[in-house]
Order: C-alpha cells, then sequence, then structure tokens
C-alpha cells in the first residue's frame, strides 16, 4: 500500500525559470513524510512517544520533469522500500495524474531515516511497534540506497562561508534536512558565478538539475560563525556538469576538517523554449573547463 499526499504549491516556491525550485521539493517530500508517518502510527493504534525521533541519513533526489506552478496540489506517493535495524528507507514520487490514469512523473526521491534518542542525541534501533507501524506501506525489495561519495580536493575548491539562521532550526535544534539543500545550492551559485562574464559570448543557456543526492554525516547547530562549503566540479560532459561539495566544521584548506554533510548535484543545459535538454554550441565546453580553473577535478 503507498500513502498519498496532495501538497499546496506557493507562489514563492518558483525559481527564475518559472519552475518549482529543487529545493521546494525537497520541502515537500518532508510534509508527505510526516503525513505517511502519521498514518502509520494511526493505523497501528500507536500514540506518539519520546522515542519517536528520526533524523534524514540521506536524499536521493531525481528531477524527471519541470513543474510549474499552479493552484491544484500536486500529488506525491509514499511508501516503505527498506526496514533495517536502525534505519528504514522511503521512496516517494511526485506527479500529477490525468482521469484516464496516465501520470506525468515530476520527480522520484529516496529518503533514509534513522531513528534516535531525542535526550542523548544517540542512535537506536527500530522498535517492533515502528517495524509494525511501517509493515502496511512496506514495498520492500533489493535496491538498497547508496551512499553520497565525493572527493573534494580543499586546495582546488571553491569556499562560501555558510551561515545558519534561528528559522533554519527544526523542532531538535539541528538545521533542517531541507536547508541543506539550501546551503548547497547558495554554494553553487556562488563558486559558478564566473561563468556569467566568460561565457557572456556565447547564447545564454540555462541550467536545470537532473540529480541532487545529499549525506547527512553530522548535525549542523546554530553558533555564531560560519561553517564552511567546498565545491569542485568533478565532471563536465556534452550536456550536462556534476558538481560536487562538501560542508564542514574548518575553513583552513590544507586541514581536514570535519565533514558534516556532502552533496553531488547533476546540472543539465537547458532550452527555456523547447524546455528540453541541448547540447551547446562548439567552444562553449572548452570556454566552461577555462573558465572554472582549477574548480574542474576531471574534464569527463
Amino acid at each position: 500500500m503507498r500513502h498519498r499526499y496532495d501538497c499546496p504549491l506557493r507562489w514563492g516556491d518558483i525559481d527564475q525559470l518559472n519552475h518549482v525550485n529543487n529545493v521546494k521539493y525537497v520541502d515537500y517530500l518532508q510534509e508527505a513524510r510526516g503525513a505517511l508517518l502519521h498514518a502509520c502510527r494511526t493505523a497501528a493504534g500507536v500514540e506518539h512517544h519520546h522515542n519517536d525521533a528520526y533524523v534524514v541519513r540521506r536524499h536521493e533526489v531525481t528531477f524527471r520533469a519541470p513543474l510549474r506552478f499552479r493552484f491544484q496540489a500536486v500529488s506525491i506517493e509514499s511508501w516503505v522500500s527498506e526496514i533495517r535495524t536502525a534505519s528504514f528507507t522511503l521512496d516517494h514520487e511526485v506527479f500529477e495524474e490525468q482521469p484516464d490514469g496516465t501520470r506525468t512523473v515530476y520527480l522520484r526521491a529516496r529518503t533514509v531515516l534513522a531513528p534516535f534518542v531525542v535526550a542523548t542525541g544517540e542512535p537506536r534501533r527500530l522498535e517492533d511497534q515502528e517495524r509494525n507501524a511501517l509493515a502496511p506501506y512496506a514495498e520492500l525489495g533489493d535496491v538498497r540506497s547508496r551512499p553520497v561519495l565525493v572527493d573534494v580536493p580543499r586546495d582546488r575548491a571553491a569556499h562560501y562561508p555558510v551561515q545558519v539562521r534561528f528559522s533554519d532550526l527544526d523542532i531538535y535544534r539541528h538545521v533542517n534536512n531541507v536547508k541543506y539543500f539550501e546551503f548547497f545550492q547558495e554554494s553553487r551559485i556562488a563558486s559558478l558565478g564566473r561563468l556569467r562574464h566568460a561565457l557572456k559570448g556565447f547564447p545564454r543557456m540555462a541550467s536545470v538539475i537532473a540529480q541532487a543526492d545529499v549525506e547527512y554525516v553530522a548535525p549542523i547547530v546554530l553558533r555564531p560563525q560560519s561553517y564552511d562549503c567546498w565545491t569542485v566540479v568533478s565532471q563536465i560532459g556534452t550536456k550536462s556538469l556534476t558538481v560536487e561539495s562538501e560542508i564542514t566544521d574548518g575553513t583552513d584548506r590544507s586541514a581536514e576538517g570535519a565533514v558534516l554533510a556532502r552533496s553531488k548535484v547533476v546540472l543539465v543545459f537547458f532550452d527555456t523554449e523547447t524546455q528540453r535538454s541541448v547540447t551547446p554550441v562548439d567552444g562553449f565546453r572548452e570556454a566552461l573547463v577555462d573558465a572554472l580553473g582549477d574548480m574542474v577535478t576531471a574534464a569527463g
């Protein structure tokens, strides 16, 4: 059985391409996830108690088609795809369904959640009543969530300071999982900002995100000093480029620093007229590599 949630859109969710911004999709998934977990507890007759707390360990988000603003809600189906000793995985599909049953799928995603003890912040095992509550929505398979593996050499990476705001925090006083996508987005835009001038001789080329994976390593909390995001471009293909980033505790490029989160994002060159991916004109890729300089760790 799958849980269905109808998520309303807001005008503020839209980006400069008149699409729902990639960060907002993760916010929608959070709403759908909360509705699913509430349904699980209700169906199992389990009341919320002090141990019923979860943190997101990983998001794997695949963007399938642009979603534009409309006053009708968008549908999200969620189900349990894996249950392990100390974690469980939810799969999601964001879509619009026609009267004949056909679907336009905008996004597919996978979220790994881990239970923890609120008082201590320590991880714990899933309890039997939690497993029983998840069971009605289980479609267990062989496909497992994959770790987000990145290679971000600090001496070649672009640096961006991440300042946490009070409004970024969740009920556990950690930065909310959705905000990490926003941090990585801010860093990515700042790091690639040099391209605007370097590519001004070419036709304007937009880009959209095709894949965004984020691994949550340790909580980010509110503090006066900023955290640090390090970004490189690990691959440049004919129609896309891959951006890898880490958020860390330290600014010293020569030091390891504590890694708090990792991100790997695939950007696809996009034609705003046809609303499709596109291969840039001759010379664009070479100019791109030259403009990025040391940020490029592999041309692809």
